[in-house]
């Protein structure tokens, strides 16, 4: 049995911990605390984990970092925009909205540029701003329950919390398919499009982390690195075979995205699939669904994303967010999927070509200048 030491209230928000490995070295244990909302990552948490992270990347005694869900349905499905429904209806968004995602992105860009080993657990649901804290992660692990989304077309959003960046890593016009549809990924597929690095059975958590703390840690991040990875290898070894994917086995179907220029073709291309493959006809259903700005957003985010930095991805990102807390798509997004709960929204712009050309430019016109700009400090990294 692992004795955990407990640094906060075990009803804070994110419960942080540690342990002592076998030399003395610490692992440090910080456990997203709303199993009822399915660990939903509100602003209370971003506030806690940011400082908690700060302080073990400078304690010399912490050799890595864990960052879990409590229960086992889900890592994080996703961020709080319950909170951030009630600022937008009160007329008053920008200052929580500006607020609420300049601390998100700088805590995921934290944990992109983290120097020690971070591995993520991300058992069960992973959506959203949960995809937001993995996706940084230098050892990302997933098990046989992982669903992974970046479900924000369902809200008039679109995939923020770096995805920027991290869709761009994914084979050819996946991204772009993901951000369209919804879809949903599972381990295989997490792998497969570089959100995953190992792949553990969720029933040897424990044992995997009564191996973690049996190595006698190194004194340097590189070494630590090396021996983590070590470990999960092993561990990924002995876990047998994944469930089989999607993405790989509709790959070709996806890819011939490439052959259309406007964005209307490409939806229609989506829609107008003659599929019996239950994956994609999800995601088609989604997209039908889903929000029209949501789709050109998406589409023009990662045309202007690309050979950005990290740190400028979180930046221009931040400047599409408080503009959604605007528009109003957003608002009724919500609305419609997590306050009436009636899945009807009323979308001001029902169609693609019924979007403005101004409106969807007016996300990407810059609010700040560099001297001003909430996230100048982060790292062009």
């Amino acid at each position: 049995m692992v004795e955990l030491t407990q640094l906060n209230s075990p009803d804070a928000p994110v419960v942080f911990e540690t342990a002592a490995a076998a030399n003395g070295s610490l692992i440090g244990f910080a456990t997203l605390n709303a199993p009822k909302s399915l660990n939903a990552l509100n602003f209370a948490m971003i506030k806690l984990l940011e400082p908690q992270l700060l302080a073990w990347a400078e304690d010399s005694n912490i050799a890595m970092v864990i960052i879990k869900g409590a229960g086992e349905k889900a890592f994080c499905a996703g961020g709080d925009v319950v909170s951030l429904h009630t600022a937008m209806k009160s007329g008053e968004p920008a200052n929580l909205i500006e607020d609420f995602f300049t601390q998100e992105y700088r805590l995921d860009h934290l944990i992109h540029c983290y120097d020690k080993p971070i591995l993520v657990w991300g058992n069960g649901i992973v959506m959203g701003g949960g995809l937001g804290l993995m996706a940084g992660a230098s050892h990302r692990v997933v098990t046989e329950t992982s669903r992974i989304a970046m479900p924000e077309l369902t809200i008039g959003l679109y995939p923020d919390v770096g995805g920027s960046y991290f869709l761009h890593k994914m084979p050819e016009q996946v991204g772009l398919f993901l951000g369209l549809t919804a879809a949903s990924i599972n381990c295989d597929d997490a792998m497969f499009v570089s959100l995953a690095d190992h792949f553990v059975k969720a029933d040897k958590y424990d044992s995997m982390i009564e191996q973690l703390i049996a190595i006698k840690w190194g004194k340097t991040a590189a070494l630590n690195h090396d021996k983590l990875t070590s470990l999960l290898t092993e561990l990924d070894n002995i876990s047998g075979r994944m469930p089989k994917g999607n993405v790989k086995a509709n790959l070709a179907t996806i890819q011939q995205l490439g052959e259309f220029t406007d964005l209307k073709d490409k939806v229609n291309y989506i829609l107008n699939l003659d599929t019996d493959d239950v994956w994609l006809t999800r995601a088609q259903k989604s997209l039908k669904h889903g929000c029209p700005l949501s789709c050109a957003l998406v589409e023009r985010q990662l045309a202007n994303s690309q050979g950005k930095s990290l740190g400028e991805c979180f930046q221009m990102e931040l400047g599409m967010s408080v503009r959604c807390g605007e528009v109003g798509e957003f608002q009724e997004g919500v609305r419609a999927l997590l306050i009436d709960k009636d899945g009807a929204p009323n979308w001001q712009f029902k169609s693609i070509a019924a979007l403005p050309e101004e409106l969807i430019e007016s996300f990407f016109t810059l609010r700040w200048t560099a001297d001003t700009h909430p996230l100048k400090q982060l790292t062009q990294g």
